[in-house]
């Protein structure tokens, strides 16, 4: 299985690079409200509460976006998300950054709460533009791995932008970025031709429950992925305090980014290996990984240590999260993947955003900042490894169930007595 043929499939490249552009804002949007409001002459903690709130709304939408793409096709649902979403970027630099700052926060928010929702859309694509399971494990592997580099290249981008151009620039930038991603998505056929899963709710069998979504395995599986999330949010600040302790400024960009390349590099080792064991034991198995691969930041590396150090982990992220995405799919029913996608995606970004807290809180002792992400990894690994019997597919009562013994072969007697009655 070669990367080569699997990106050669129609239609896959022309995906992932859709998504990338229109999710690319997510990377951008932060520090170009940032350098935007600063540049203007406002306070860090003003720009870093809009960042804040554009990534919360961005958050907290997911579910509700994923919930009526399913139900109405991924047009009606993306299209005016991402018209709204562009507008109300646009509409920052008209306003400027010495306007009202309730009109800004109120622009911010909107564009937060119109994000299309591209990564759980693509997520509902895949098994309709790759129908080889193995193709399409090395497809979702790469996908996760690449939406690491966002964070990587939307942040450089955006400063680039910034220093060049201006920081209006940069948010100008990120609101065309949507448009032309969602574009490249929505005009693609698959996208075009996607209809929601509808056969269980023509079922008359127990159709309330065939259609349900909660359950005790996928609660447990978005608490665990919130948990995962701490780690991430303690990344950030960890490598803020280590570049403060060695006196390296560079750190504070460059560990975040060996972080997502090393869940990159991940992405691309996990795809070529083969699986065998259940979706639900390989989540559990990555996710201790993960969390081995966070203890290297206990000793407080110096500079070039602790690039590695934070290259460690993020191998292993890639894992956890494709495995949750394939566990999710044994676990929500056929009609409501993209919503079930959409929760996964915002219970790590909540986890995320409580990691930044609780690192802040830390900030001033430094080992136990260090022990934040491996605890947070800890977690989910302990709620993955408990919950391991409930996270796999679910068992509809009686269709299971199979007789001990075969049937009586009475018609062959019946055949022999009127074989007799002739003679």
């Amino acid at each position: 299985m070669t990367y080569r043929a699997v990106l050669g499939t129609r239609h896959v490249l022309r995906l992932l690079a859709g998504t990338l552009t229109g999710r690319m804002p997510s990377g951008m949007v932060a520090v170009s409200l940032v350098l935007w409001v600063t540049g203007g002459g406002g306070s860090l903690a003003t720009a870093s509460t809009l960042a804040a709130i554009y990534g919360l709304t961005a958050s907290v939408t997911q579910p509700v976006k994923g919930r009526l793409m399913d139900r109405h096709g991924q047009t009606r649902v993306s299209a005016p998300a991402a018209i709204v979403s562009s507008s109300s970027l646009l509409a920052l630099p008209v306003i400027g950054p010495g306007g009202s700052t309730w009109l800004i926060g109120a622009a911010v928010a909107l564009a937060g709460l119109s994000a299309p929702p591209l990564e759980s859309g693509l997520r509902s694509l895949w098994p309709s533009v790759v129908t080889d399971l193995g193709q399409r494990k090395v497809i979702q592997a790469l996908d996760t791995g690449a939406q690491g580099l966002m964070y990587v290249a939307g942040p450089l981008l955006a400063t680039w932008l910034a220093t060049t151009c201006g920081a209006d620039a940069a948010l100008t930038a990120a609101s065309v970025l949507v448009l032309v991603g969602t574009a490249t998505v929505l005009t693609s056929a698959p996208s075009r031709t996607w209809r929601p899963h509808r056969e269980e709710a023509v079922e008359s069998a127990r159709p309330a429950k065939r259609h349900q979504l909660v359950s005790g395995g996928m609660v447990l599986l978005c608490m665990g992925l919130a948990a995962l999330g701490v780690s991430l949010g303690g990344l950030g600040v960890w490598a803020a305090a280590i570049a403060e302790t060695n006196q390296a400024a560079w750190l504070t960009g460059v560990l975040p980014a060996a972080f997502s390349t090393g869940s990159f590099l991940g992405g691309l080792l996990f795809a070529r290996l083969a699986r065998r064991a259940s979706p639900a034991t390989q989540l559990g198995c990555t996710a201790a990984l993960f969390t081995v691969g966070w203890l290297a930041l206990l000793p407080q590396p110096g500079p070039h240590a602790a690039i590695v150090a934070a290259a460690l982990p993020g191998l292993f992220l890639t894992m956890v999260i494709t495995c949750g995405f394939a566990t999710i799919d044994a676990l929500a029913p056929a009609s409501r993947t993209t919503e079930a996608y959409s929760w996964l995606i915002l219970a790590v970004g909540t986890g995320q955003a409580a990691g930044t807290v609780l690192a802040g809180t830390l900030a001033s002792h430094l080992l136990g900042l260090s022990a934040l992400p491996a605890a947070g990894a800890a977690i989910a690994t302990t709620v993955f490894a408990l919950s391991r019997p409930v996270l796999g597919p679910r068992r509809q009562p009686g269709r299971h169930r199979r007789t001990s013994t075969p049937p009586r072969p009475r018609h062959r007697h019946r055949h022999r007595h009127r074989h007799r009655h002739r003679r």
